[in-house]
């Protein structure tokens, strides 16, 4: 399985310690966790999202590097947590952080769930059939990696790329009253 990462171009694709900002699967100082995605519009999807894109020309200044992630057959581990707690906003994640917690406690490395950033049915692609036409729906999912992964082998798909205005309209963006963090890397 392959997974897609987006990261600042600056920064290799996996954080390799505990410094990094808190996230829907960790709270602060529980890292390195890893955030990946089953589709690059997937990945893209999260950034949009984090960063509060709404605006096309706000595309323009987006600047990442976009990762293709080869992926090991570690089983993953579904969260019991209802769809409203996995695809909500930041007042969602200390339930999702709990979850987290308990799988690694139980030496789980690897949990898969719905994207939060992805409306459903939007991990659709695209295929050529008498020219570019959308893809079947299918939901996008994020996959988390638990712990420092230096067995993991990741090519650059894009250094410095964004994503296309199309995406926009797929994205389940926070609600209007949210205020913005620093990016991830």
């Amino acid at each position: 399985m392959i997974g897609f990462r987006h990261t600042d171009p600056r920064f290799p694709f996996l954080w390799e310690d505990a410094s990094q900002p808190a996230g829907r699967w960790h709270a602060e100082g529980e890292g390195p966790v890893h955030y990946l995605c089953d589709t690059p519009d997937g990945a893209w999807a999260e950034l949009l999202r984090h960063e509060e894109v709404t605006d096309p020309d706000d595309l323009l200044t987006i600047r990442r590097s976009l990762w293709a992630v080869e992926l090991d057959n570690d089983p993953a581990h579904i969260p019991t947590l209802p769809t409203e707690i996995l695809t909500g906003g930041p007042g969602t994640y200390p339930a999702c952080q709990e979850e987290a917690r308990r799988h690694r406690q139980q030496g789980i490395t690897r949990v898969e769930a719905p994207s939060a950033a992805l409306l459903p049915g939007a991990a659709r692609g695209w295929r050529v059939d008498g020219g570019l036409q959308p893809g079947s729906p299918r939901d996008g999912k994020v996959i988390v990696l638990f712990g420092s992964r230096p067995d993991l082998v990741g090519w650059i798909a894009t250094r410095e790329g964004r994503p296309g205005e199309d995406l926009l309209p797929k994205v389940r963006h926070f609600s209007p009253s949210r205020k913005k963090k620093n990016t991830p890397r």
